[in-house]
């Protein structure tokens, strides 16, 4: 049996290049892509990866990665969405045009790549996971934009998990909490600033919510990942997997009551 083709968007940084160096160790051959293409090139140094640029935000671009990927390796056993943007800001004070790109990177990417891939994948028998998000689950501060795109995103793979059941597909999200990644660093950056104080204050106030008292690794969230593209989560389809720390499960109303 040939090694499984894995491809995986947003892989050049964060959970995206821990995940393609995990799976190449694992025997997988890895498409790598995104839209800048130093930090590709990084994780293909080290993984032999195939390296696709390029916006998967259009038609083209989405369709191109897919041509790109059966090119180089002739079919597709396993798609991983993982690139996302985050933006923050209250509904009538966030801008049309960056509630555009939110939607069309977290959402309408996923779901153009899923179209032009989906063909290939029923030929394997092939899985999806989508990287999500807590913020599908529940409310927080200036999060519309980005809490509906991952909403939203959360509930298209659940609707290709059920109409292409009998295709032998299967499809599910992670939802992680904080990410030491680029992107969390950067919320950080731009909560301190806005609220004239430290990274450091901004990173201890949030570990507050989560129970680990910690943020995760990328590699914590690539290991569940691997597991739901495995046989053995053969059972597992249309479920959001929680990779959070516990935060989720925090009321921040009680926690007043037994801390100090």
């Amino acid at each position: 049996m040939s090694a499984p083709v894995t491809v995986i968007t947003g892989g050049g940084t964060g959970v995206g290049a821990a995940l393609a160096r995990l799976l190449a160790e694992r025997g997988h051959q890895v498409v790598i892509a995104g839209r800048r293409k130093e930090p590709l090139d990084a994780v293909a140094a080290d993984t032999n990866a195939t390296v696709v640029v390029g916006d998967i935000a259009t038609e083209a671009g989405s369709k191109a990665l897919v041509d790109a990927a059966i090119t180089a390796h002739g079919k597709i056993d396993n798609l991983v969405l993982n690139a996302g943007v985050v933006m923050n800001g209250k509904v009538t004070d966030f801008a049309v045009a960056d509630w555009q790109q939110t939607i069309d990177i977290n959402l309408t990417a996923n779901f153009l790549l899923s179209k032009f891939a989906l063909p290939e994948l029923i030929k394997t028998k092939g899985n999806i996971v989508g990287v999500s998000s807590i913020a599908s689950l529940r409310s927080g501060y200036g999060m519309s934009a980005y809490a509906a795109s991952k909403a939203g995103f959360t509930s298209l793979i659940q609707n290709i998990a059920y109409d292409y059941a009998a295709d032998g597909i299967r499809a599910n999200v992670v939802c992680p909490g904080w990410i030491l990644t680029e992107m969390a660093e950067q919320e950080f950056a731009e909560a301190a600033a806005h609220k004239n104080t430290t990274v450091e204050n901004i990173f201890k106030d949030i570990l507050k919510f989560v129970p680990q008292q910690r943020a995760s690794s990328p590699m914590e969230q690539a290991k569940p990942i691997a597991w739901l593209l495995s046989d053995e989560a053969s059972y597992i389809t249309g479920s959001s997997l929680v990779v959070d720390g516990g935060t989720i499960i925090t009321d921040p109303g009680m926690l007043n009551l037994h801390t100090n």
